[in-house]
């Protein structure tokens, strides 16, 4: 049976730093936009900020779903799963805000982040966690952990500076697909 704790303590916040994968989960406001589950993994960006707070960095990327869910309403949840021998399911459920690069509030922030790729680093999710709850994850298989990739290192380094600014983000992310604002 499933557990609900009042924070993370020290030993959930190690146990959620060592998952070299966790997926997001958020949806627009109203009943006809399109739900979003987005897996996430580059080694050292994501963060716990305390007992109630949590952060991960956000790196361009073929779409803006989660930015424009939460500006439209704050609500995510984030799953950790454990691959290996121990089964386990954490839920990270909270309201979010975006911290965008521009913005002067960004570079404190970052320095909580163990991965140093600032290329190509567009905004932080900050969420403020309101339930922390696990469960047994029985049925999550076993899996090996190889490695994290480095191929979005690789492309970003091959990516001219002015196709990462604000303007180009506007124009490849500015919007969800549900026409929902994201970059600004």
């Amino acid at each position: 049976m499933g557990l609900v704790y009042e924070e993370i303590d020290d030993k959930l916040a190690r146990w959620l730093t060592d998952q070299p994968v966790f997926f997001v989960g958020t949806a627009p406001s109203g009943s006809d936009g399109h739900v979003n589950v987005s897996p996430k993994g580059m080694a050292g960006t994501f963060a716990v900020l305390g007992p109630s707070q949590v952060g991960y960095l956000d790196y361009f990327g073929s779409g803006a779903e989660t930015i424009a869910h939460v500006r439209d309403n704050g609500r995510i949840v984030l799953m950790f799963c454990s691959f290996d021998k121990r089964c386990r399911i954490i839920r990270l459920h909270g309201r979010a805000r975006v911290v965008q690069f521009n913005e002067p509030e960004y570079p404190q922030l970052r320095a909580n982040f163990a991965n140093t790729l600032e290329k190509g680093a567009r905004s932080i999710i900050l969420v403020d966690v309101t339930r922390v709850a696990d469960s047994c994850g029985y049925s999550v298989p076993l899996m090996d952990f190889v490695g994290h990739r480095d191929v979005y290192e690789k492309h970003v380094e091959k990516v001219p500076e002015e196709k990462l600014t604000l303007q180009s983000a506007l124009e490849n992310n500015g919007s969800s697909i549900d026409g929902l604002t994201a970059l600004r």
